[in-house]
């Protein structure tokens, strides 16, 4: 064994979750994905999706995995994370991202293998899972979205002055007057300009309101209005979320409910807070009706994220469920 290995194999030891693996990918188009695997080598094959998109995958991601049981990969997709060249947008579709998994899957030797992912990380399992329903077997989605405009639209036109009257003043007045009407294409706009002057404080204040949309109980609930155009470091996923919502998420209209009944016989559990303002229980419901075999668990008391009150047990959960069907 070599000291690294050694080194590595210590760790593991003392950290079950510790990375069994962990290397840069060449998936093409100029692009490294940064991959690594945790659990048992020879476990049930799973891969984790992260959200965004433009986030990346966090060492909390790889709890959710019973290490004894389960061979996990997670990897940070193009632009995102530790992936190279970070933040970049060319050649970086829904339908590249499906393909990089795909040769992900072909690099472990896995020939099928449960898909986990929340948000635009569901967006992106339903995706991949229509496209390869062959290769999954089973699908454990946290809040989901169909990657529509319409849903971004909703949440930030309706349920934000419903919810937070406060913080939607504060969200319209970074726009002009003029382009109030319509102010997420506007945002979009703005977070895509190469201005810093016009980005940057887009893109401040698109994170900040979406974060408070996020948690069931936000520390706080309005935008601090004098930090918008003070230098800081710009938060990564305005900008890859503005180039996917632009483009409809690069798929056609409501693709992934109408093509539902691809899912057909892949057992699925949906886990949904009850409370999640930016991806509403009625989109897990309808999802829930055209997949033969899935099952919608709601979480009470919890909202959009991961660490509200009972999700991250609800998944943990569901993935030992699917773990177990897959056995058997």
């Amino acid at each position: 064994m070599t000291p690294d290995a050694d080194a590595a194999s210590s760790l593991r030891r003392a950290d079950p979750f510790a990375p069994l693996t962990s290397d840069m990918l060449d998936v093409g188009d100029g692009f490294e994905l940064y991959v690594e695997s945790v659990g048992r080598a020879g476990g049930i094959p799973a891969i984790y999706l992260h959200g965004g998109p433009g986030s990346g995958c966090q060492p909390d991601h790889r709890r959710l995995f019973d290490p004894e049981r389960l061979h996990a990969v997670l990897f940070d997709q193009r632009g995102c994370g530790r992936s190279r060249p970070k933040g970049s947008r060319e050649h970086n579709t829904t339908a590249h991202l499906i393909a990089d998994m795909e040769k992900i899957r072909e690099k472990f030797g896995f020939e099928r293998w449960i898909v986990v992912g929340g948000s635009w990380g569901a967006t992106l399992a339903l995706a991949y899972a229509q496209a390869h329903p062959e290769r999954v077997s089973g699908i454990a989605l946290r809040a989901t979205f169909l990657g529509t405009r319409a849903e971004v639209v909703t949440g930030f036109t309706v349920r934000l002055p419903h919810f937070y009257p406060g913080l939607h003043e504060d969200f319209l007045s970074v726009l002009p007057p003029e382009e109030r009407d319509r102010p997420v294409d506007a945002y979009w706009r703005r977070i895509l300009d190469a201005d810093p002057a016009v980005h940057g404080p887009a893109a401040r204040a698109w994170h900040d309101t979406e974060r408070i949309l996020s948690e069931h109980k936000p520390a706080r609930t309005r935008l601090d209005l004098a930090s918008l155009n003070v230098w800081r470091t710009l938060p990564a996923t305005p900008f890859m979320e503005a180039h996917y919502f632009v483009n409809d998420s690069f798929m056609t209209a409501n693709q992934l409910l109408q093509n539902a009944g691809r899912l057909a016989g892949i057992p699925g559990t949906l886990i949904q807070g009850r409370y999640d303002l930016l991806c509403p229980p009625e989109t897990a419901h309808a999802l829930a009706k055209v997949w033969p075999g899935s099952e919608l668990r709601i979480v009470e008391e919890a909202g959009h994220s991961l660490y509200d009150t009972g999700v991250r047990d609800a998944v943990m959960k569901s993935i030992a469920d699917l773990a177990s069907k897959s056995a058997r």
